[in-house]
């Protein structure tokens, strides 16, 4: 399966490495930049303590980062990958009876990225930082959304049209909110928010995927 394509927008890199050596330590300064969220969260952080994290001088930080924002919107990019790579393989992996189970893995997905992957209780999508972390134009939500209508479209040959555009991004949307709401709750995300969450979005979306099957 050929994952969807993201939308175009800045890339939060100065310059892209070119070697391996340059490419893995650009990987330390991402990972050092998601353990100190979960550690000291964005107002704390500074790209002085992400170069003593990642183990290099300060000045290759700014060889690639202008600042602690870019290194974050990297961090955010990366998750949001990770994120899209993870659903996919369970597409890949796993039968579902229909939609309604698709939707239910990818918001296990999310739930489960909160507990185990760096950064990400704090990131989500880059919310928390900014509105449009991950897109000049358009908000991460929207940038989220159109990466799962893509592979839901493909996954289950749903007839693209503006009104599943708008379903799709205000299920995100309630998703996202009730989540957050479970993690406010609980630090793993308190098991009765999430199903509500579940219930919540497959019931908004089964008024426009009435009929789609596996």
């Amino acid at each position: 399966m050929t994952l969807p394509a993201e939308e175009p927008c800045e890339a939060p890199l100065r310059r892209q490495p070119t070697q391996r050596r340059s490419a893995r330590r650009v990987e330390r300064m991402l990972d050092a930049c998601a353990d100190l969220l979960d550690e000291i969260g964005y107002e704390a952080l500074s790209t002085t303590r992400i170069a003593e994290r990642a183990g290099v001088a300060i000045g290759s930080i700014y060889q690639f980062f202008p600042d602690k924002r870019a290194i974050t919107q990297a961090v955010t990019r990366r998750h949001v990958e990770q994120f899209v790579s993870r659903v996919g393989r369970r597409f890949l992996s796993e039968d579902y009876g229909g939609w309604w189970d698709a939707v239910d893995a990818i918001i296990d997905e999310y739930v489960d990225m909160h507990r185990t992957v760096p950064g990400f209780r704090v990131l989500h999508f880059g919310d928390v930082v900014g509105l449009n972390l991950l897109d000049g134009v358009s908000d991460n939500n929207a940038v989220i959304a159109g990466r799962l209508r893509g592979l839901l479209l493909q996954e289950y040959g749903l007839a693209d049209s503006e009104e599943l555009d708008l379903a799709i991004l205000v299920a995100v949307e309630a998703g996202d909110a009730v989540l957050k709401l479970a993690f406010r709750r609980d630090p793993e995300g308190a098991p009765e928010i999430v199903a509500e969450a579940k219930r919540l979005v497959r019931g908004y979306l089964s008024r426009q995927f009435t009929g789609a099957s596996a």
